[in-house]
């Protein structure tokens, strides 16, 4: 019969135990970070996505044929009128506190409200959400041969009161519809 002596029994002394759980602390702290900083560039994904699908539709609707539906007498012309669309009446949602730290649902009545104005808003863009959104959406419109128009979203993801922006210009120069190549951003993920 063979006694086991105690010395051979070696177990994990405390420092060392102490050690592990200091590393998995760390490790922890890492990753949580990691996850919200995902989850907020998730996000902030949206507002591009939907203000760069805003400024595309700003360039469809001004290649769209905007003249009267009226009917022409024979052997009669009308020449073809291309206009940017002009102001939303109001943003989507009405007000940042409805944003702010959190999702807000759209009506398509908030998306349509210029729809008896012809070339007005959203409804001229053919612009609208249907999901659940982060963020305020606006888009700011002047017709004429010189016209412009900025598409923006506003959100405040963390609801601390600062808000980020993010935004995308265009012009209208020689019938052309040119569109800025990057994003402006103000406060990113705030």
């Amino acid at each position: 019969m063979h006694v086991l002596e105690r010395g051979d029994r070696r177990g994990f002394t405390l420092i060392e135990l102490m050690i592990v759980i200091a590393i998995v602390g760390v490790l922890a702290t890492l990753a949580m970070y990691g996850v919200r900083t995902y989850l907020m560039h998730a996000k902030s994904v949206e507002v591009k996505n939907a203000v760069g699908q805003m400024a595309k539709d700003a360039k469809t609707a001004y290649e769209r044929e905007s003249m009267a539906a009226a009917v022409l007498a024979g052997g009669t012309t009308v020449g073809v009128s291309s206009n940017l669309c002009s102001d939303a009446t109001a943003t989507v949602p009405a007000n940042k506190a409805l944003i702010k730290g959190r999702k807000y649902q759209s009506s398509e009545l908030e998306w349509n409200v210029d729809m008896a104005t012809a070339g007005k808003g959203f409804a001229c863009l053919r612009f609208s959400l249907t999901d659940p959104q982060y963020y305020m959406y606006e888009y700011k419109g002047t017709t004429g041969a010189s016209g412009t128009f900025t598409a923006a979203g506003y959100g405040d993801l963390d609801g601390d009161g600062r808000t980020s922006t993010v935004s995308i210009s265009g012009r209208l120069s020689g019938g052309v519809v040119y569109v800025a190549p990057n994003f402006f951003e103000i406060d990113e993920e705030h």
